[in-house]
């Protein structure tokens, strides 16, 4: 998909309409470190036994397939307003194979 490098939009800090560049970045990952990731990493291996004990029967998360996974990571725009010089994030993502700013 192709997106021009400059796009005329508003400015939430100008609070009017300005030239801003587009740059396309990385989309970060939450931390491995987080409270609520350590909870479920502990949560997976605890508790996993066998036969007819409902929601403990299940092996860890870690042996299950990868199924239904999306193929494409939805990509993170950046918005540099010319005239204040501030940066925006637009608050969804394309999901796109491939992104040219053109």
């Amino acid at each position: 998909m192709k997106i021009p490098k400059t796009i005329k939009r508003v400015c939430k800090f100008c609070k009017k309409h300005t030239e801003q560049k587009v740059a396309q970045n990385k989309k970060r990952t939450p931390s491995p470190l987080s409270h609520g990731s350590k909870y479920r990493a502990r949560l997976r291996g605890r508790a996993r036994g066998i036969g007819n004990l409902g929601r403990y029967s299940k092996p860890a998360v870690t042996k299950f397939k990868r199924t239904g996974v999306k193929n494409t990571k939805k990509t993170d725009l950046r918005y540099t307003c010319n005239v204040c010089k501030k940066t925006t994030c637009q608050p969804y993502g394309l999901r796109v194979k491939k992104m040219e700013l053109v």
